[in-house]
């Protein structure tokens, strides 16, 4: 039986996240019944519950802030080690998602060695380019990943373009690393009667048209180049909308976004809030004419695979990683002014034969490629071989 501990998601049954996506899939989904995985959860207590038929373990961290997921992977780690120590157990992996814990890395990592445990990093994105981060927690995020790539047995890289990063940065360390990249559903929504309403409800509500609006989704920070998408959308002839879903309240990024770009001014832009349904967002993607990415830091973003099973035409930001992911499938913009509003009024005029077989591109780009029964497949046979 092989042993596989997975630290760093704030755990299972996933509300929100992409970790905690990837966790409840790979769980869910488990082919070989000789892997036992056992995963880490945030709570306000230390219990021990089942959730996919694997073992879960509850972390009690204490609030302090940013410091607060650090503490959470550490105590992780320590109850981790226990329960190897406790129960004998041999053939284990400890799997860490990002790199969050550098500083005492080292330390722990010794202490898995003399249990012959190894030890797997997920590598995430680009964490300390973040514009959330002051200098000095930037400057920590990137000491913390060198020091998780210095020292672990292998790095686990959704996305190709993050795996030459850890090379071309860290080629005095000569890392391990292989590629495994996040899935996604390309299933059609499955919506019932209340979700049917909802639906209507919403677009009642924004005075929204079916395959009349652009969308965008995606975490409302800087570095996701909203101002950009804004002001271009702003400067293009549409007369379709730009429906934005994301967390805008109490944002100090949104007043600014206000003040140095008017949107208010324009009726086409409509900020919705957020949409914790999944099966209705997965209906209002389908529903989209086309969609806008972009993301730049990190690697496969989850929100960009899902809009390209879901959405039939899809417009991203020209960066590496989007490129990877999106192929033929999609159309690019860069960040020079007018890229993107010339896009939006060419692709408004597509075909829609050229949108229809853009789409089929995209779908069978995830299939293939991005399915999460074949991401289940990558990690098992990594884990067993």
């Amino acid at each position: 039986m092989m042993n596989v501990f997975i630290i760093g998601s704030k755990g299972i049954p996933a509300k929100y996240g992409g970790f905690e996506t990837f966790v409840d899939n790979l769980t869910r989904l488990r082919v070989n019944e000789n892997i036992h995985y056992h995963v880490s959860c945030m709570d306000d207590n230390n219990n021990e519950f089942y959730h996919n038929n694997v073992r879960c373990f509850n972390v009690k961290v204490p609030n302090v802030g940013s410091a607060k997921a650090v503490l959470y992977d550490i105590y992780s780690l320590r109850e981790t080690i226990n329960y190897i120590k406790k129960n004998n157990l041999n053939d284990c992996i400890v799997y860490i998602l990002a790199c969050r814990i550098g500083p005492v890395f080292s330390y722990y990592k010794k202490l898995l060695e003399q249990l012959n445990v190894k030890v797997f990093v997920n590598p995430d994105g680009h964490e300390w380019k973040r514009s959330k981060w002051n200098y000095a927690i930037r400057k920590y995020w990137k000491l913390s990943e060198n020091l998780m790539v210095k020292h672990s047995d292998l790095l686990v890289c959704d996305s190709k373009g993050i795996e030459a990063y850890i090379h071309e940065d860290y080629k005095k360390y000569d890392p391990k690393t292989c590629f495994i990249a996040y899935g996604a559903d390309v299933s059609s929504s499955n919506l019932n009667k209340d979700d049917e309403k909802i639906i209507s409800d919403w677009n009642n509500k924004h005075d929204i048209t079916l395959k009349n609006y652009y969308l965008i989704v995606g975490r409302f920070v800087p570095e996701n180049n909203y101002e950009l998408m804004i002001s271009e959308f702003m400067k293009s002839n549409s007369t379709k909308d730009l429906v934005i879903i994301s967390n805008v309240e109490e944002n100090k990024f949104y007043d600014e976004l206000l003040e140095r770009t008017n949107f208010k001014s324009d009726p086409r832009i409509k900020f919705v809030g957020t949409v914790y349904n999944q099966e209705v967002l997965k209906a209002i993607r389908e529903n989209a004419f086309g969609y806008i990415h972009g993301h730049e830091v990190g690697g496969t973003n989850p929100s960009l695979l899902e809009a390209l099973a879901s959405t039939d035409l899809n417009l991203l930001l020209g960066v590496v990683f989007n490129k990877e992911v999106g192929g033929e499938a999609a159309v690019y913009f860069s960040k020079d002014a007018g890229s993107l509003s010339e896009l939006i009024n060419k692709v408004d005029k597509y075909e829609s034969t050229k949108i229809n077989k853009l789409s089929e591109l995209a779908k069978n780009r995830i299939r293939e490629e991005y399915s999460w029964d074949k991401i289940v497949k990558d990690y098992e046979d990594l884990f067993v071989s």
